[in-house]
């Protein structure tokens, strides 16, 4: 299989749903269907949410890559009228600082630029704009000894970025992390058990996303544990999650995702998996 993502030694690090990953490559998201309802709170209603999102993210210069994406909403206030539109656009900038072959270890710095105004009132768009500074991590476990050989197939991703708004809104911590099991691992670089299609191509995993308020908000935190399938092939992604409230100030209910991740470079490789200056 044709990996259109992130390598390190032997290890295929898969685009990631609920979390970033730490890879500056070629990337198209399109679509990302979730649904999920908040709960009521000072004063408003309980939202149903539906978020079809999609991110475009190209390599300029060797490991480091720019991207943008943008979420349409589709908001149902418990009795009131639905509203839907843009929310605001986000460009991105990651660059990979260090990897190590030997440990399929990576990790990049990088931001985000929520970009003000540039969403629809009707769904809360902010008039103002959100910088978050972010580092970016990835570990996979096939330098393990033999004797723990079918735990070498575990990888895990993470991230940390601090949003600071431009506006007197309070800053927040953003934290996740992916705790994944590769079956194509298994199967490639530890032991051939035989597994049949489509099982042998999927990695199950975990995501935590979650947002800590700081300074002038006495919010506490919330996140979603994220249960989930990747289904790989050599030009496409094709990945499901639950979407589970970690706390109540989250929610209450189960949500969930379906997203569909494009192998440009597998699709178009004269186009796309390498930067436009310079070589990887």
């Amino acid at each position: 299989m044709v990996h259109a993502h992130g390598i390190v030694g032997d290890r295929f690090f898969p685009p990631t749903i609920a979390t970033d990953d730490p890879f500056a490559t070629d990337e198209l998201m399109l679509p990302s269907v979730s649904y999920i309802k908040t709960p009521a709170g000072d004063g408003s209603p309980a939202v149903g949410t539906t978020d079809v999102a999609f991110e475009f993210d190209k390599e300029i210069f060797p490991r480091f890559a720019l991207g943008i994406s943008g979420d349409w909403l589709h908001l149902r206030p418990d009795g009131q009228p639905t509203a839907h539109g843009w929310d605001n656009f986000t460009l991105s900038a990651k660059y990979e600082l260090w990897r190590s072959d030997a440990h399929e270890a990576i990790f990049s710095v990088g931001g985000e630029w929520e970009i003000g105004g540039t969403g629809s009132k009707s769904v809360g768009a902010a008039s103002t704009s959100t910088f978050s500074p972010g580092i970016f991590y990835g570990k996979g476990f096939g330098d393990l000894p033999v004797q723990l050989k079918y735990a070498r197939p575990f990888a895990i991703t993470g991230t940390l970025s601090q949003d600071l708004p431009n506006s007197a809104d309070p800053d927040a911590l953003e934290w996740g992390f992916a705790l994944e099991y590769s079956l194509p691992y298994l199967q490639s670089e530890v032991k051939d058990i035989g597994l049949p299609a489509p099982f042998r191509q999927m990695i199950p995993l975990v995501e935590f996303a979650f947002t800590t308020p700081e300074n002038r908000s006495e919010g506490p935190t919330t996140g979603t544990i994220n249960p989930g399938v990747l289904y790989e092939s050599k030009y496409f992604q094709l990945g499901a999650e639950a979407i589970i409230p970690a706390n109540n100030a989250t929610g209450h209910d189960i949500g969930g995702v379906i997203q569909l991740q494009i192998y440009i470079d597998g699709i178009f490789p004269k186009l796309f998996g390498h930067p436009i200056f310079g070589e990887r």
